[in-house]
Formats: structure tokens, C-alpha cells, sequence
């Protein structure tokens, strides 16, 4: 494996910015990771899950959303989840310049809903997502879920969120997505709050992660 900056500002509106990690091998499957809210691509878990895919023979691309160009902190306004989303449809599309194996596409939190919006609107973009620590509604207010895309999702989804996420318990992830009609699984880890950044169990969470994905994904 080794590993490489990626840039690409060719559409100012849909910049893609980050670190590819090039697989050894034969492999040409590709995943594309984002980020949250509060973060960057760069945050410890990314890094960590993005090393142990291409070390698995899956090349990834960890990527900044569009927002994250404009301010160097903070969270983005409900103004740019379109803009985000058009980042990483192009991040897909440079991939597949580069990679002719099967795109996957994931992110922590906010980028994940992200990824998720997009693959419901593109069906046949990517061939699997993978959901970390998906927000499925604000904390303390419940009512206001995040699914209003889950009928239209079409790509296969791999959910991993913590069994301490104020964002949603594994009870009500397990009741929102019976309303994807793709395949799905929800991957609970035990005591992790949203975000899985517990860094003394980063390693078995990252181990845990990588080997569901691929036996997710066949």
C-alpha cells in the first residue's frame, strides 16, 4: 500500500480533496470516505479504517466534502448537502478513472447521510455503502428522523453505529432501515458513543468494520 494526494478542483462547486491509499495487488474495487460534521478526512478512525482497507487489497479515497474547502472548521449549513453530495458523486467519478473494479461509497455521521442521499438519487452509482455512526435524528428529539430517502435507497447498506450513539439507539436504527428496500445489516459495537472514537478500542473496531464490509459485500 502506499499513499498519495489527491486533488482535484476542476468544478469549483464540486471540489474533491484528500489521500488516496493505493492497494497492492490486483484488487480494482475502490471506496470513497468522508467525514462528519465536526471533522476532516483526516480524523484518526478514517485513517485508520482507510490504511486497513488498502492493506486488504481495497484501494481507498479519504476525501473532505465540499464544505470543509470553504471553512476550515464548524459545521455546514443545511445550504450545502446538495453541494456536498455533488463532491462526492465527482470524488466517484474521478475514482472510476482510475479504478475499473466495484465503487463503494461511506462516511462518518453527516458525510454517510450524505453518501446516502446521493445513492438513493443515483442508484447504480456505487455498488455498497458503508454508514458509520449514521445520525438519524438529532439528539434528544427522536421524532425528527433522517429517512425520508430510505424508500428510494437502492444500493446495499452496511450501518455500524455505537450502542451509546445519543443519535440513535440500535433499536430505532433497526426499525428505520426495514424501510430501505436494498439489502442491509446494522453493526452494533458495544459501548461505542457516535463517532466509534474510542481510541483504546479503535483497532478492534477498525478489524471489526473492514471484515463486515467485505463479507457484507460478498
Amino acid at each position: 500500500m502506499k499513499t498519495e494526494h489527491f486533488s482535484d478542483i476542476g468544478e469549483p462547486e464540486a471540489p474533491v480533496r484528500g489521500t488516496l491509499h493505493r492497494a497492492d495487488g490486483g484488487s480494482k474495487d475502490f471506496l470513497v470516505l468522508t467525514h462528519g460534521a465536526s471533522g476532516n478526512s483526516n480524523t484518526a478512525l478514517l485513517l485508520a479504517l482507510a490504511s486497513a482497507f488498502a492493506e486488504g487489497g481495497m484501494s481507498v479515497l479519504r476525501c473532505d466534502l465540499p464544505y470543509r474547502h470553504r471553512k476550515p472548521s464548524g459545521p455546514p449549513s443545511p445550504a450545502d448537502a446538495k453541494r456536498d453530495q455533488q463532491g462526492l458523486k465527482r470524488a466517484v467519478s474521478l475514482m472510476n478513472q482510475q479504478f475499473s473494479g466495484r465503487a463503494f461509497l461511506g462516511g462518518s455521521s453527516y458525510g454517510g447521510r450524505q453518501a446516502s442521499m446521493l445513492a438513493s438519487s443515483e442508484s447504480g452509482l456505487v455498488e455498497g455503502l458503508l454508514l458509520l455512526s449514521y445520525p438519524l435524528h438529532p439528539p434528544g428529539r427522536p421524532t425528527q428522523l433522517r429517512t425520508q430517502h430510505f424508500p428510494y435507497l437502492h444500493t446495499p447498506a452496511l450501518f455500524v453505529s455505537g450502542t451509546r450513539d445519543a443519535f440513535g439507539s440500535i433499536d430505532e436504527l433497526q426499525g428505520a432501515i426495514k424501510l430501505i428496500p436494498a439489502k442491509t445489516k446494522l453493526l452494533a459495537v458495544e459501548g461505542a458513543a457516535h463517532g466509534l472514537s474510542d481510541k483504546k478500542k479503535q483497532a478492534a473496531i477498525v478489524q471489526l468494520v473492514t471484515e463486515s464490509f467485505r463479507e457484507f459485500l460478498g
